[in-house]
């Protein structure tokens, strides 16, 4: 399948891309049923199948080649003079069915040319149709039914193009962004291990040698640096063991990028914030909300068969003190009679832990709704009401 705003790669999105642009040479019915009716000279119609045929080659060469990125205007401007050459010839010489050449001639015009040009040439290209179609008496409707489409037509496809455009310079922005947000990681696991084991392992190293030139003279004293090797070495572990699970801690942030991707990507319209609530509940709480966000997100994705989501942050005041709902809507099938699964079951569990409580039901008449409810950080934990 062709990709929007790319290149095609490969034959099959190369004859996808042709069977797109193709079909729309549908409207060149007209010139073709005027020569198959046989109403010009047999010259006449050998030459004007000749020029039909090079003015759909190069009609497909420009919007083929030249809709995305042009490197030499040297090809792009002899083609598109020879469309508007034909078109004016072949307007003149066999008739008002051959005016709708110049749609084709106004598209190539906003699908190649930048905006800038187009907004001259295409104009320019529906008055030189109006002109080719005033050579004839009674072509008033025709005209400017024609030469409507013309104008509208090619200012269209300077749309697309633009959208064209657009999209590949997100694409790129996006790849960019990706690739700055892993160096900036790097640097910063970088940074941590440093600081985390930086000194610990000069120490190490330090006390290792010391412990080497003791070692003959004074058995008893290398003795204590060895052991103050193994003390080191134990509070260097427990710091990288406390560093990793700090780096595979879920957080609200990360998990409402997810929650986006995964609802798109199945079909569901996302009602997702961009950022989670300005304050927010300890480490342990944010991290346990994560997981329910996933969980909830999980569960839409592959059972619900809903088309919207909606994903909400609710700061509530209650008798116990304040709590921070999540709320997770879905407008699919439910799960009214359905046993609550291990995934709800695990995250029951985790929410109860740090003092929360979970809820999950049917949502009305239709649909799914899971609550996560956590303390703030001021909040002493206990059962919330």
């Amino acid at each position: 399948m062709y990709t929007f705003g790319r290149p095609p790669q490969g034959r099959r999105q190369c004859l996808a891309k042709s069977a797109w642009i193709g079909v729309w040479l549908v409207f060149l019915s007209a010139p073709v049923k005027d020569l198959a009716d046989g109403r010009h000279t047999a010259l006449a119609t050998v030459l004007g199948s000749l020029g039909l045929a090079l003015f759909v080659g190069c009609y497909l060469t420009l919007v083929f080649r030249y809709t995305t990125k042009i490197l030499q205007w040297g090809p792009v401007a002899a083609s598109f003079g020879v469309l508007v050459a034909l078109a004016t010839v072949l307007g003149l010489s066999l008739g008002d069915h051959w005016l709708g050449l110049f749609v084709y001639v106004s598209v190539s015009a906003g699908a190649v040319l930048p905006i800038r040009y187009a907004v001259w040439v295409i104009p320019a290209v529906t008055l030189l149709m109006i002109v080719v179609g005033l050579r004839d008496d009674g072509l008033g409707d025709l005209i400017t039914n024609l030469g409507v489409i013309t104008l509208l037509v090619g200012f269209a496809m300077s749309g697309v193009r633009e959208l064209i455009r657009t999209t590949v310079q997100l694409r790129q922005a996006r790849a960019t962004v990706a690739q700055l947000a892993a160096n900036e990681e790097r640097l910063r696991l970088a940074r941590d291990l440093h600081d985390l084991l930086g000194h610990s392992l000069s120490l190490i190293t330090l006390k290792s040698e010391l412990a080497g030139r003791m070692l003959p003279t004074d058995p008893d004293k290398a003795a204590q640096q060895v052991a103050d090797i193994e003390q080191v070495s134990r509070q260097a572990l427990v710091d990288v063991r406390e560093a990793v699970s700090g780096y595979r801690r879920r957080t609200l942030a990360g998990e409402l990028a997810g929650a986006r991707t995964a609802l798109t990507a199945a079909g569901i319209d996302p009602e997702v914030p961009l950022e989670p609530p300005a304050e927010l509940p300890g480490e342990e709480a944010e991290a346990v909300l994560a997981w329910a966000l996933r969980e909830a997100v999980t569960n839409v994705v592959r059972h619900s068969g809903a088309r919207r989501c909606t994903v909400q942050f609710t700061a509530r005041q209650t008798l116990a003190g304040r709590l921070l709902e999540l709320s997770v809507e879905d407008d699919g099938a439910g799960g009214a009679g359905l046993p609550a699964g291990n995934g709800l079951t695990g995250l029951g569990e985790r929410v109860e832990a740090v003092g929360g409580a979970l809820e999950a039901g049917p949502a009305g008449r239709r649909g799914f709704r899971l609550a996560a409810r956590v303390p703030m950080r001021d909040t002493a934990v206990g059962s919330p009401s």
